[in-house]
């Protein structure tokens, strides 16, 4: 793979919301060999404030032709990503796009031909992956060092979605499954490695504002819950056959300047804490993917990482999709 200019690689951002300004751009700009090159948003006020080091542009089409560009974060509706991630492939773009990857498994396996056919790097931006309390508990996984893994128990929910927000909008990817609830199915296939669905139930409004379900893997079961209309919660507990470990403080939202640990047990029943300084997990996964464009080997989320979760949430949605009352479901 190639894409950087002396070293640096310049970025360009489709898309100035709150995800861009509260974690993705300071990221970048804090970032060692990134620049932020150039910002396309609807507003364009909105992207000078992320202050990039070229242009601005109103036209998302333009920003992915800029010669000055070598990738594209996109941070854009749901229903969106599947169109721009292409175009910016197309343009010859490395991509690093939001999470969820798009809408469902055939579009996701869509997405990633489209990235191999155009030998560009394509990572679902699940910055928690990279984090190094995430980091530890996957390799102690590897390692056995809790046994095999019998149950998972991960959920992330908030409320106080307002009216109008896109969230609520199913014609736009809404939804807490879509939202949140692929945090912790994605715990759950790097836990427990491929799942089918034994249970689901969801509460819905105009698109789900809960969502659980019941996942089966080889070793163990998965619970998994989501939220958009919730008191907020965040919790990651692993057990295994010798032992078990939980994500302290905050699981999921461990973001630059908060603190984060680790409980683990062994077998024996002692237990031992593991604490972590903050860090940046946005910094962290931006530096790993420009080295990998480089050319080095790093962690990644990979295609299949994001196939994997895309099957699931097809199928948890399937589970607990409420029907009408002719028998189609909604």
């Amino acid at each position: 793979m190639s894409g950087t200019n002396g070293g640096v690689f310049r970025w360009g951002f489709i898309g100035a919301g709150n995800i861009a300004h509260s974690a993705l751009a300071p990221a970048v700009h804090a970032a060692s060999g990134s620049v932020l090159q150039a910002v396309a948003a609807r507003d364009v006020d909105r992207a000078k404030e992320l202050e990039p080091a070229g242009r601005t542009y109103a036209d998302y089409a333009a920003l992915c032709a800029d010669p000055d560009v070598d990738g594209v974060y996109i941070s854009l509706p749901n229903d969106a990503h599947l169109r721009w991630l292409r175009h910016a492939l197309a343009e010859g773009k490395h991509v690093l796009c939001e999470k969820p990857l798009t809408l469902d498994e055939a579009q996701t396996a869509e997405a990633c031909a489209a990235a191999a056919a155009a030998d560009r790097l394509l990572v679902e931006a699940f910055w928690y992956r990279w984090h190094p309390r995430t980091r530890l508990v996957e390799s102690m996984l590897a390692a056995g060092e809790i046994g095999v893994v019998e149950r998972v128990e991960s959920g992330l929910g908030f409320g106080g979605v307002r009216p109008g927000n896109i969230r609520l909008d199913p014609e736009r990817g809404g939804g807490a499954l879509y939202d949140v609830g692929c945090y912790p199915i994605s715990v759950a296939h790097w836990a427990l490695g491929e799942l089918h669905v034994a249970s689901g139930e969801a509460r819905y409004g105009d698109v789900d504002l809960e969502t659980t379900a019941e996942l089966v893997g080889a070793t163990g079961r998965a619970h998994v819950s989501c939220s958009i209309d919730s008191a907020p919660f965040d919790f990651v507990r692993l057990t295994g056959s010798a032992g078990s470990v939980e994500f302290t403080d905050v699981a999921f939202l461990a973001r630059r300047g908060t603190a984060s640990g680790l409980r683990i047990v062994d077998a024996a029943g002692a237990e031992r804490e593991e604490c972590f300084p903050p860090y940046d997990a946005y910094q962290l996964m931006v530096e790993s993917f420009t080295r990998q464009v480089a050319g080095a080997d790093e962690f990644t989320v990979t295609a299949d990482d994001s196939l994997r979760i895309a099957r699931t949430m097809d199928a948890v949605r399937a589970a607990t999709r409420p029907t009408l009352p002719d028998g189609k479901l909604q």
